[in-house]
């Protein structure tokens, strides 16, 4: 997806972008492979790739979800590069977001590309999610929460239940696997205070790959023992 493309396909489900938000996306992927020569942040560098593969694929949530556009806070568990909430934030301006990663030089590259692309209102936290969400200064403060292909969705929900806002949503970018994991996952959603509002599913353009979204609306409060202590969800899911 070259960037005409990708402006073009933006501009076509609503999202104009303005010369300095093109800029903002061009410098963060020069940042991006520059950074990734010294540590592990992408295994794709190509320009096209990581246009269409990292910054559409981030951006389509908001095809599907009205809030995107709207002044919330967004939580990011377990980031990595900044993905989906770093194109998120460049699309929308007035989105707070906030990044939970667990490892300490991906947290630097995101503070240095914050400061370099001049994105107000980001906070970066070096942190385990599962401890994370124990934290009474982030435990249902965030309006929406998101997650990337970062575990299964029994693992995902615990992970990122406790940080919604009651009546807020927790957003899960899946690739083709999300039917069987969200049936798989049906008890911890609702354990955790979540009931499933919709799947959007999609083909990637150019690829034709499978993306898959799931829309978790939070309905009660999490019960205080979730999330477990570290490594416990990915050991024995609920």
């Amino acid at each position: 997806m070259n960037i005409e493309q990708f402006t073009k396909m933006l501009e076509e489900k609503g999202i104009s972008l303005s010369s300095k938000q093109l800029n903002q996306f061009q410098r963060y992927y020069e940042l991006l492979v520059e950074w990734n020569e010294k540590m592990n942040l992408t295994a794709i560098t190509d320009r096209e790739e990581v246009y269409l593969k990292h910054f559409f694929d981030s951006v389509s949530a908001a095809f599907y979800i009205e809030e995107f556009k709207e002044d919330l806070s967004i939580c990011d568990v377990g980031a990595g590069a900044g993905f989906p909430s770093i194109p998120l934030k460049i699309c929308f301006p007035n989105l707070k977001v906030s990044i939970v990663d667990s490892l300490n030089k991906r947290i630097t590259f995101l503070e240095t590309l914050a400061s370099e692309l001049g994105l107000d209102g980001t906070s970066f936290f070096h942190d385990r999610a599962e401890t994370f969400g124990q934290k009474a200064e982030h435990r249902e403060k965030y309006d929406l929460v998101t997650a990337r292909a970062v575990a299964r969705m029994s693992v995902l929900s615990e992970l990122c239940l406790p940080l919604v806002k009651q009546n807020g949503l927790f957003i899960a970018m899946k690739a083709a696997s999300a039917e069987d994991e969200l049936t798989d996952s049906k008890k911890a959603i609702a354990t955790l205070g979540g009931k499933l509002e919709k799947v959007y599913s999609f083909k990637l353009p150019v690829e034709e790959s499978d993306r898959n979204i799931a829309v978790i609306r939070k309905t009660k409060i999490t019960p205080k023992k979730y999330p477990r202590k570290p490594g416990t969800p990915n050991k024995t899911p609920l």
